[in-house]
């Protein structure tokens, strides 16, 4: 199978459900254990990815949002299911989707109101490289951490993990 967008958003999935599933098993002072990271926490880290996505969906959706969505009073658990929810609404937006839909243009205003037209694709391998960034950021945290079973989320991982 050739590699192409559905592919990659499909891998943003399996890589965030990957991490989220060894999250849900790490205890409290770990997931919310101050870092010197771009995030000060882990389950900071995890709400900036979930809230990014949902972001740059609604962009592509036609709404320009004038505040990130934040985790800020979620438990571990709700923000986990939001970062596995949102991969999973991304992937299925692609999916609805035919083919010359990803070279087409879309407007927006960022967050400080300054307008943007940028074509489909282009955000939507930007949304899973940003994601895969910082789930990096995740497992250095988890390693610091001291946690010793921490997930492959490799793109190279996932395409020797999914092969047929």
């Amino acid at each position: 199978m050739a590699y192409d967008i559905n592919r990659h958003m499909s891998f943003n999935v399996w890589a965030n459900t990957q991490l989220a599933e060894v999250l849900r098993t790490l205890p409290d002072e770990i997931y919310f254990k101050e870092n010197k990271s771009s995030f000060p926490s882990i389950a900071k880290t995890v709400g900036h990815i979930w809230g990014a996505q949902v972001v740059w969906l609604r962009r592509m959706q036609g709404e320009s949002l004038t505040a990130l969505p934040g985790a800020e009073g979620q438990n571990k658990n709700e923000i986990l299911a939001g970062l596995v929810k949102s991969s999973e609404d991304l992937a299925a937006f692609v999916r609805s989707k035919d083919d010359a839909f990803l070279s087409r243009k879309y407007a927006f205003k960022n967050l400080k109101g300054e307008p943007f037209e940028d074509p489909y694709e282009d955000t939507l391998f930007h949304v899973v490289n940003h994601s895969s960034y910082h789930r990096g950021q995740v497992i250095s945290m988890l390693r610091e951490a001291g946690v010793a079973k921490v997930p492959g989320t490799d793109l190279v991982h996932y395409l020797r993990t999914t092969r047929k």
